[in-house]
């Protein structure tokens, strides 16, 4: 088997194994069972709980030329803190042929296995929020004190030594220039192009575009307000710079900052751009799919793609999934099917087979039981490790009370070399073994905690409801007269009658 080996380091925990440690027990792991190592890709300083990540993006990408047919991580957690996002790359690279191997976390492909692997992302998931919730209150703190709370400081300001905010007079000018420029009834363009005959740039060395001059013509830091927690939170790991929180959530000091922009031309920049703004043309509404990537046709094992159309007289809008083989190729004539239609069965057949009471404690039962299996195998791991270990310090102990009693040999150095080497092997797996056990060791009661929180899936926002799916179902086949649904764990079958 040919694998790829993907580390990351997050700067939010410095205890965290360093890349060079996951790197080198995922070569021990090829090593012991035989798997070749062909290509290794890395992040550093970068966060779980986000897709901006350039050399697991690449990872991914790469997944599709057939380089390797497996992914092998130190712990489940390097490869994503959100559930969420790992359901959906994982279902990419298995589209692709490749499975994820975790070194510490053992695990197959039964249903009991999945879902504990749901599990221990749950609680990786969990423990990067808390984290980042205990980091948020400290920060709000900063920004309580108009103090610089990390990143870049906007263009036009630089960070003084006590972290609060000073004007950088070079950049202020451009700042000043833009507002002006617009102020006087210049468009982007006109603005853009006297930015660049000056030979201005943007702090990341860039020319100036048009996004950057909106987020520079409606920052109210210019005209000395401190502004913390403004843009929403991540979705689907990234933050909606353009949408802004409710006011009650958003800290915001006047005159907390040094002024770039009088008062006079912040106005009418503002009272021109709310003018030219447009409103969202309605046929442009984005539809959400619940279903995308998951289901196919019963009649010819396509897949089936979200369509969107107005019919009929009246242009009633219908939305539908319909075979994408009798789209391009008109080979197949399976009828579309409703989206409301399809989409309600399957989070009908969510709450019956994984969320009801009786699902729920019967997956409680065989998660636990799948749990403590794992762990039995681990603490005889551990055991074994420990025994040998205590065999390898007695011969070190004999070497040292035989050169204590005048007995050395030249051999003996050599000799030791290779005992304490292995040593350092053996108290690597025993550690790897004692963290195995830890991660494998979830509560019946955390087991429940993590199936209840999706329960309600009706209740659910529409992009919830499709992380949910993603998570739990496998498949879903579309025939004429029923829908097969095939969840990750099913108790009492998949087939619904259309």
């Amino acid at each position: 088997m040919k694998a790829a080996a993907y580390a990351r380091y997050s700067s939010d925990n410095q205890r965290e194994e360093s890349i060079e440690a996951q790197l080198r027990a995922i070569r021990e792991y090829c090593v012991r069972n035989g798997i070749q190592l062909v290509k290794m890709y890395t992040d550093e300083a970068r966060s779980a709980t986000t897709d901006d990540r350039p050399g697991f993006l690449q990872m991914i990408k790469d997944s599709e030329m057939g380089l390797f047919s497996a992914v092998i991580v130190h712990k489940l957690d390097r490869f994503s803190r959100d559930r969420y996002d790992s359901a959906f790359y994982k279902r990419q690279l298995k589209k692709n042929g490749v499975r994820l191997i975790s070194v510490l976390e053992n695990l197959d492909d039964s249903p009991e296995s999945i879902i504990l692997e749901s599990v221990l992302e749950g609680m990786a998931e969990y423990y990067s929020r808390n984290l980042a919730r205990e980091i948020m209150k400290g920060m709000k703190e900063t920004a309580l004190q108009c103090r610089h709370t990390g990143g870049k400081p906007p263009l036009g300001y630089d960070v003084a030594e006590d972290k609060t905010y000073k004007i950088n007079e070079h950049e202020a000018r451009i700042v000043k220039l833009i507002f002006e420029m617009y102020a006087s009834g210049k468009g982007y363009g006109d603005i853009i192009h006297k930015l660049n005959q000056e030979g201005y740039r943007t702090q990341t060395g860039r020319p100036f575009g048009k996004n950057s001059l909106h987020e520079i013509l409606r920052n109210e830091k210019y005209r000395g307000v401190y502004i913390y927690n403004r843009s929403v939170s991540k979705q689907a790991g990234k933050r909606n710079h353009h949408k802004s929180k409710s006011e009650d959530e958003i800290i915001k000091i006047e005159g907390g900052i040094p002024r770039i922009i009088d008062d006079e031309t912040w106005e009418a920049v503002q009272k021109r751009m709310s003018k030219n703004k447009k409103s969202p043309a309605s046929n442009k509404a984005k539809e959400i799919y619940l279903l995308s990537g998951l289901i196919y046709c019963g009649k010819c094992g396509g897949a089936m793609v979200g369509n969107r159309r107005r019919s009929g007289t009246s242009k009633a809008l219908y939305v539908a999934y319909e075979c994408s083989t009798r789209k391009r190729t008109k080979k197949c004539d399976m009828k579309d099917v409703s989206k409301n239609i399809v989409e309600n069965a399957v989070i009908e057949h969510l709450e019956k087979n994984v969320f009801s009471p009786e699902a729920i404690n019967e997956l409680v039962d065989k998660i636990s039981e799948y749990a403590k299996s794992q762990s039995k195998e681990i603490n005889r791991d551990i055991k074994a490790f420990t025994d040998q270990l205590a065999g390898v310090q007695t011969e070190i102990n004999n070497i040292v009370a035989a050169i204590a009693k005048g007995m050395y040999h030249e051999s003996m150095k050599a000799k030791m070399d290779e005992i304490e080497a292995k040593k350092a092997n053996l108290t690597i797996k025993l550690e790897e073994a004692k963290l195995q056990a830890q991660t494998h060791s979830p509560t019946p009661g955390m087991i429940r905690n993590y199936l209840q929180k999706d329960a309600d899936i009706k209740n659910k926002s529409l992009e919830e409801q499709k992380c949910i799916i993603q998570v739990y179902i496998k498949k879903i086949i579309v025939y004429e007269d029923r829908i097969s649904i095939d969840t990750i764990v099913d108790l009492n079958g998949g087939a619904k009658g259309i």
